[in-house]
């Protein structure tokens, strides 16, 4: 009998942390739930267990602490979505992923000005959400860049990283700087005005 591969923390790191699907959603979610409420430095290893009916040994089997774990509930954030649609085009494709990621951003947008305070006194909480944010989003992007490039629509040069990157830095510059909403206007313009832009750099289209 072939052993099952563990599973592991958002980072790849720790023991076997083997847990059932249904106790760790319950844990993420009173993660999150006392994030909102008391915020990270007062949340507890206790209260989570308290809140999500599990015993300490259970949390510890699957995280190594409280860092490991709300990077582990920020992540969930971003994965819990319905596939995107692939319809036909570019264009299509990307106004309809990006409101999907808006409201997702903005979930976690009380949650992420909470966090800041701790992530300047806790580098390990920092280094743990930094590798999330550098991961989310980045399959569902190759996978549109893909279809992308087999319709000829971008070219080799167009890169995952920098459609992430950009859509990632317009949405907390909204969410986190100037207020404005993640509205049906703001997808146009973004699709329309940078994203495309940036993608089809250099792509040479027929006339007419």
């Amino acid at each position: 009998m072939t052993a099952r591969e563990p599973d592991r923390a958002p980072d790849g790191r720790g023991a076997v942390r083997n847990l059932n699907p249904e106790r760790e959603r319950a844990i993420l979610d009173a993660v999150l739930e006392l994030l909102s409420e008391v915020g990270y430095d007062r949340m507890s290893i206790d209260q989570v267990a308290r809140r999500a009916r599990a015993s300490k040994a259970t949390i510890y089997r699957r995280w190594s602490g409280k860092a490991e774990m709300v990077a582990a509930a920020m992540h969930g954030l971003t994965v819990e979505h319905r596939p995107l649609p692939d319809t036909g085009t570019l264009r299509g494709d990307l106004a309809a992923g990006l409101p999907v990621f808006c409201r997702i951003y903005e979930r976690k947008h009380a949650i992420v000005l909470g966090l800041l305070p701790a992530i300047r006194d806790d580098p390990e909480l920092g280094r743990l959400l930094h590798g999330h944010m550098l991961r989310s989003g980045a399959d569902e992007a190759a996978e549109l860049l893909d279809r992308a490039r087999a319709r000829g629509e971008v070219g080799p040069e167009a890169r995952v990283t920098t459609l992430v990157e950009v859509t990632k830095a317009l949405l907390w510059h909204r969410l986190l700087l100037t207020g404005e909403p993640l509205d049906e206007d703001f997808v146009a313009r973004t699709v329309d005005e940078v994203l495309l832009p940036l993608l089809q750099a250099g792509v040479t289209r027929p006339p007419g």
